[in-house]
């Protein structure tokens, strides 16, 4: 079993992957070294209860910090500068693009990696395209309520697959403001529906997740990359939707352009580190 001050600093990585689009927490854990232990505890959640449960503590309380961080931050920054902060979430989807790729292209290349990219990518387009606009009010209505529960099934299918990014689903779904929204706030009632619906379809995904990558391990990767690639595009669409982009001035274009670079140097610097400290802990 890893050290536990090393599993803290594991779970601060995957809590940042909870919060800020583009970071994918199973491709941290995996550089980590511990994806697959912790997509055995997901997928048996109740089996050994007692080791899992001081297994993941560890990495709850690095989450818990990270995540407290990062919403009182990001919340802050897209209220004053929403265009910059969508252009930093492609840019840390961006960085991490070329690792996915990189897992994809792992041994004998066949015609049908195209086909699962371009759907994978039709599919990541239009969900972005088709999701209703962005609020940062996380309205209390009994239909919200459903949807935010499908919006957190479909993160919590999502979260075991290597390259997806939590808040990027829910950032295409149209969700990401209102769910940041209520963190900020304690909203209990919509933090309750996600949270549980996410963790239901979590456990009950995990080892369909587990099959599939461990059978069609290059196939499900081009999929993952794909959709991520699907992703920009409907975030670029989302910041339409949002400001009339010919009116923007001179000065929102620079930090635009200045977040995007942070946000790949960003994401390839955890990448980078991750890997780092994996091979010191197996040493």
């Amino acid at each position: 079993m890893k050290g536990f001050f090393y599993r803290v600093f594991c779970g601060f990585f995957i809590g940042t992957s909870i919060v800020a689009p583009g970071v994918s927490g199973s491709v941290m854990a995996v550089m980590m070294g511990i994806y697959s232990e912790l997509l055995e505890i997901v997928s048996h959640p109740f089996k050994n209860f007692k080791r899992n449960f001081f297994y993941l503590l560890p990495m709850g309380i690095g989450a818990l910090f990270s995540v407290v961080l990062l919403v009182l931050g990001l919340t802050a920054v897209f209220e004053s500068y929403p265009v910059p902060a969508f252009f930093l979430f492609i840019g840390l989807i961006g960085g991490s693009l070329p690792t996915v790729l990189h897992e994809a292209s792992s041994g004998v290349f066949k015609k049908q990696y195209i086909l699962a990219v371009l759907f994978a990518f039709l599919v990541g387009t239009t969900i972005g395209v088709m999701a209703p606009a962005e609020s940062a009010e996380a309205a209390s209505s009994s239909v919200n309520y459903l949807y935010y529960g499908f919006c957190g099934a479909v993160a919590g299918m999502a979260s075991m697959v290597p390259g997806m990014s939590i808040s990027m689903i829910l950032m295409m779904l149209g969700v990401y403001m209102p769910f940041l929204n209520a963190a900020r706030h304690l909203d209990i009632l919509t933090l309750g529906v996600v949270g549980v619906c996410f963790v239901i379809a979590m456990v009950l995904f995990s080892r369909f997740t587990k099959f599939i990558f461990k059978k069609y391990h290059n196939f499900a990767y081009f999929m993952v990359f794909g959709f991520m690639c699907g992703s920009v595009l409907s975030i670029l669409v989302r910041i339409t939707r949002m400001v009339d982009v010919t009116k923007l001035p001179f000065f929102t274009w620079a930090a635009g352009i200045a977040t995007l670079c942070v946000g790949i140097a960003v994401s390839t610097l955890f990448q980078r580190l991750g890997k780092k400290l994996n091979a010191q802990e197996k040493q």
